[in-house]
């Protein structure tokens, strides 16, 4: 996944698998629901439209989506939208859920209900999985849209959200950046001691699957050279496939900023729970819903393929 071009490298991986049943909730929005057709056209997904049917064949209609013979869950309202998507993953009809024109919060209210919801042992978590023009490879950000002050176990759990994922992306041994604002650790920076735990943790196996290193700065992160400059010798330096921020602020700024002036692509993507989550922003394009949906199936293959061998 380097060089140019990298969506649509990930998305030419997606040909040989086949489309995994995908409950969209509440698709009654024009851009939801193109992306959760187009997916399908694309046999990424095999779309369960849930939600008000009279409204999702007005807004297609409208957007000149031809709905053909998708199937549609009745719903009342998003609320409910919500708890039947969840329902159709629970009862093994759906293997993702994607998130289609209501709130964030409602869905993943209905994603940790305790007796009917998603939960694992697993913090939930969300990635932004970013095509960033100047960089060499995919760049995976976490946590930058759900866990507002993470502590240090949040953390782990983040963090190893995140390996998991790239290493169903086909990364043997990722690398992981621990971001703060400066590369050595601070009593009075909490995050540079989180990072400093996470890179112990890790040696100890309580951290699986990668290498980290950290408290990194993010210009040493990124930059090999600004590494250097500073007498920082790292594996990751220069080459992380993951940036885990300190807390949601930081992590929603520097996507956004990747995004609104690096020109970066960027899918999302809520990982910890049954089962990967397409979470996309009103604001996406349908480019980045597809790509979302891309890496669901990925991971969840990976999933399935993780199943039959436990």
């Amino acid at each position: 996944m380097t060089g140019t071009g990298k969506y649509e490298n990930l998305l030419q991986r997606c040909a040989s698998l086949e489309p995994v049943p995908t409950a969209v909730a509440h698709p009654c929005e024009a851009s939801a629901l193109a992306g959760a057709i187009e997916a399908g056209g694309k046999n990424l997904i095999t779309p369960i439209l849930v939600g008000p049917g009279a409204k999702i064949r007005e807004v297609a209609a409208a957007a000149g989506i031809a709905l053909g013979s998708v199937r549609i869950v009745e719903a009342a309202h998003s609320h409910e939208s919500a708890a039947k998507a969840v329902a159709l993953v629970r009862s093994g009809e759906a293997e993702l859920l994607m998130k289609g024109s209501l709130h964030t919060d409602e869905l993943l209210g209905a994603v940790v209900a305790r007796e009917t919801g998603l939960r694992t042992g697993r913090r939930i978590s969300h990635v932004f999985i970013m095509d960033v023009p100047t960089y060499h490879k995919v760049l995976i950000v976490t946590d930058a849209a759900i866990n507002i002050a993470p502590a240090l176990e949040d953390k782990v759990d983040i963090c190893q959200n995140a390996i998991d994922l790239a290493r169903a992306l086909g990364l043997e041994r990722p690398k992981v950046a621990i971001l703060a604002a400066v590369e050595t650790v601070n009593s009075k920076m909490p995050s540079t001691i989180d990072a400093a735990c996470l890179c112990k943790m890790a040696d100890r196996g309580q951290i699986k699957g990668a290498l980290l290193d950290g408290p990194l700065a993010f210009d040493n992160a990124i930059s090999k050279q600004a590494a250097e400059i500073k007498g920082i010798t790292s594996e990751v330096a220069g080459d992380p496939d993951i940036l885990l921020v300190p807390d949601l602020e930081a992590g929603n700024i520097l996507a956004k900023q990747l995004t609104f002036l690096a020109n970066a692509d960027s899918a999302g993507l809520v990982l910890g729970a049954r089962v990967p989550i397409i979470l996309t922003s009103r604001a996406d394009s349908v480019r980045s819903r597809i790509a979302s949906c891309g890496v669901a199936v990925i991971a969840a293959h990976a999933r399935r393929r993780a199943h039959a061998t436990a």
